[in-house]
């Protein structure tokens, strides 16, 4: 992790940015694992978007609606990108969230993600990318586990 980066700008627009702590940032990796102290820690401290990311991760319809209609449809796109759909990472892309493309296309397990990550030194948003990989592949193995029976 690096020193001396105080904190990620992720670029909404030519006008407008978020700003996240490092912490807030791990804190975000920690959340996706599952971690329930730190996900209610995001709701209570102005973070609510990242909590509610990682309920919409585990493909909650109610928290994708919700990152939706409160103006994060980049963070919906990081997890339908993630999720493989190369027209979510297209469209981060074309509209300025380069970093979120990257960390899409790296939680999806594309190398291109992480080493873009890597060369502009985003070390935390690695560290979410790879909670993103680590949750989606965890269901992609449950998935396609033979030991598990359909009625």
């Amino acid at each position: 992790m690096s020193q001396f980066l105080l904190f990620f700008l992720i670029y909404l627009s030519m006008e407008e940015k978020y700003v996240y702590p490092q912490k807030v940032l791990l804190a975000w990796g920690e959340s996706i694992k599952g971690n329930k102290k730190i996900t209610d820690w995001l709701m209570k401290n102005g973070f609510a978007e990242l909590a509610i990311f990682s309920v919409a991760l585990r493909n909650d319809e109610k928290a994708r609606a919700w990152l939706a209609a409160k103006g994060f449809k980049h963070l919906l796109a990081v997890i339908e990108g993630s999720e493989g759909k190369t027209h979510a990472v297209e469209w981060l892309g074309k509209n300025k969230f380069k970093a979120l493309a990257m960390l899409a296309a790296a939680g999806d397990g594309q190398e291109r993600g992480f080493k873009w990550l890597k060369e502009n030194r985003q070390l935390e948003l690695i560290y979410v990318a790879q909670q993103i990989r680590l949750f989606n592949q965890d269901i992609e193995d449950k998935n396609n586990d033979h030991h598990t029976i359909d009625f």
